[in-house]
């Protein structure tokens, strides 16, 4: 195995602060979502989210819950060399006010350290490889309220990140997410702005190590990196409408714009704003069965004939809900990355307040 494969990732993970702080992508693991019931409806969720869950999609929704609510989703990317994990709890303050705390851990774990894989004499050595782990870490903290105007909620996310990779760098970061909910008598309506004081990150990184990576590499002379990133604001808003069938049968649709302020390959894309849709539906029989459809990731791509093309990724889910436990699945593309597999993505929900 080659040295480059280490040195490569390693570079991938902390020198997007090479050229300047603030930057288009980083903290994604905190994009990919949570929630396998949300996943199932393409991610189009910011209007109708309404559980302990909704401190990631939308805050506002946590005033919905009736009593303490907890929540588990475990799924794997990359066929199970990245592990994605997350846990939630929400309890209600009193009928007008809830909070909720979360954790989420994207990681992938025992990776090859080959940079003294050659000793100083040129030999190749196999036990001088060693291992170490690459992970993402988020603690939100939520408050959410009703508000004095009629049918209107809002919440906010405090976040703590932490990353690390492996003893070569790790980083501390901070941010603040707002969620805003109305509701008419047929339609509802979500608004979720992420990161709104442009989340930070400062990095520390262990010097001599990199030194002896970039010293690995012929040729090259590499900086170390700035040490501080800030995440640019998105936004989420959402429409979404409930259809009554006879007593039994109800189906939820929403539509969602996800607005990134740059140009992407979305869709919709200037040099200001990118947007890329999502489209969920969900239809429940007897509020105990569940089952889900989504379309989101609509990208523009160009093919190798420089012909253009456009994408779109399928989401498949089904739910199971009895006596305060609701058990949902997912067949999604968690990451949104075209050519990519799907993962099967499980997660259940308890509602403590039935068992008492």
């Amino acid at each position: 195995m080659k040295k480059q494969s280490l040195i490569l990732f390693i570079l991938f993970q902390i020198t997007l602060s090479s050229a300047q702080v603030i930057r288009n992508y980083s903290n994604e693991f905190l994009n990919i979502g949570v929630d396998a019931s949300s996943f199932g409806m393409g991610k189009a969720v910011a209007a109708t989210t309404n559980d302990v869950n909704s401190i990631y999609w939308n805050p506002a929704g946590l005033v919905n819950i009736k009593d303490t609510q907890v929540a588990l989703m475990h799924t794997e990317y990359f066929q199970g060399i990245a592990k994605y994990d997350y846990a939630a709890f929400a309890k209600p303050l009193d009928d007008q006010s809830a909070v909720a705390v979360s954790f989420i851990r994207f990681s992938v774990d025992d990776i090859l350290n080959t940079t003294q894989l050659i000793d100083s004499q040129g030999n190749i050595d196999f036990n001088r490889i060693s291992l170490f782990n690459a992970s993402d870490m988020a603690l939100h903290l939520a408050y959410a309220k009703h508000q004095l105007l009629k049918n209107f909620d809002f919440g906010m996310n405090a976040k703590i990140v932490h990353r690390r990779i492996g003893d070569f760098a790790n980083s501390w970061g901070f941010g603040l997410d707002a969620g805003f909910q109305y509701q008419t008598e047929n339609y509802k309506f979500g608004l979720m702005l992420r990161d709104i004081t442009t989340t930070f990150n400062a990095w520390s990184i262990d010097s001599e190590t990199f030194e002896s990576i970039s010293n690995a590499i012929p040729n090259q002379n590499q900086e170390e990196p700035e040490t501080l990133e800030l995440t640019k604001p998105k936004a989420q808003f959402g429409i979404s409408r409930l259809f009554q069938f006879g007593h039994d049968y109800k189906l939820t649709t929403e539509v969602d714009l996800n607005m990134r302020f740059l140009e992407t390959n979305d869709l919709i894309a200037t040099s200001f704003i990118s947007i890329d849709p999502s489209i969920g539906f969900q239809l429940a029989y007897d509020n105990m069965v569940y089952l889900r459809a989504g379309v989101n990731n609509f990208q523009k791509q160009t093919n190798f004939d420089d012909s253009k093309s456009l994408s779109v990724e399928p989401n498949f889910g089904v739910g199971f809900k009895y006596n305060g436990i609701q058990i949902d699945y997912a067949l999604s593309n968690i990451g949104g990355a075209s050519g990519t597999l799907y993962s099967n993505v499980f997660s259940i929900k308890v509602d403590l307040g039935f068992f008492r």
